[in-house]
């Protein structure tokens, strides 16, 4: 059985900005984060992303500059042998309301279905409410990290991260994940 971990990127697996990651100069990785995609790659993951950039429906980066940031953490990455199976992203702002936005789980359906699972497996790393609320809707096993927006998500003191574990960073989820599968 395929084990899934689906990631959002922005405050998991690079820093996060108020103003956005609009350049591939602005995408910088979170330490340890990208060796700690590198563990779970080896321990067998299909390591996939699901990520609100809403940056290119507001117009402050577009979807070639999207690609380019994506292609420098997937260099980074493969120099260290590690790599990212997909990258699925909601480019529209909160208020087109679409269905692919997190909280809305339409990216998870659509990797359930792109994967033929369903994603009761599969666990999710986010940093804020909306990752874990994503998650919880399609049956993944939940985890909050404390980086990026972790810190004020659990502040919010939100019923969806009451019962779910909570960890400093990526490199520390990945740590627990692989040792309990």
């Amino acid at each position: 059985m395929k084990k899934f971990i689906i990631l959002d990127r922005d405050g998991v697996i690079n820093q996060d900005s108020k103003e956005y990651i609009k350049s591939p100069e602005e995408w910088q990785p979170i330490s340890g984060s990208l060796e700690a995609i590198v563990k779970l790659n080896q321990a067998g993951f299909t390591v996939i992303i699901a990520s609100n950039q809403s940056g290119v429906g507001r117009g402050y980066f577009d979807l070639e500059t999207l690609k380019k940031i994506h292609q420098k953490m997937n260099d980074a990455l493969a120099a260290i042998s590690g790599k990212i199976d997909k990258i699925y992203f909601c480019p529209h702002k909160p208020e087109d309301n679409c269905e692919c936005r997190k909280p809305k789980t339409g990216l998870f359906q659509q990797i359930a279905k792109d994967y033929k699972t369903d994603l009761h497996n599969a666990i999710t790393i986010g940093d804020s409410r909306r990752d874990i609320q994503a998650g919880l809707q399609v049956g993944c096993r939940c985890i909050l990290v404390k980086t990026g927006k972790g810190e004020q998500t659990i502040k919010e003191n939100h019923p969806a991260i009451k019962n779910i574990q909570i960890f400093d960073d990526l490199a520390a989820a990945v740590e627990y994940v692989i040792g309990s599968v």
